[in-house]
């Protein structure tokens, strides 16, 4: 049951990381936007953090940033990956039926 709980709660956590990048690149269409509030400011640096990542090997084309996408694709791949893995973990330890 606990081990449930925790493999809920790690893939909620990729979940709210998917929609911070969402929230992210949707902010950027807002020219106007105010990137000193302390909310928007936390989301920027959090996002841009892992979306650097991407930004470093995908260049721009035109004005579009493909980054993002290729980032939730990756994102996705480590999700599966980690939610998977902690299913075989808890499995082999008897913990998941």
């Amino acid at each position: 049951m606990i081990a449930a709980k925790i493999i809920w709660a790690i893939d909620m956590c990729f979940q709210i990381y998917f929609w911070m990048i969402c929230v992210r690149c949707l902010l950027t269409w807002l020219p106007n936007l105010n990137w000193d509030n302390p909310l928007l400011s936390a989301l920027k640096s959090s996002v841009d953090l892992y979306l650097n990542l991407f930004r470093k090997i995908i260049p721009l084309v035109g004005p579009f940033d493909f980054s993002p996408i290729v980032a939730v694709i990756v994102l996705f791949f480590i999700q599966f990956i980690v939610r998977y893995g902690a299913i075989m973990i808890f499995s082999s330890l008897g913990l998941i039926g």
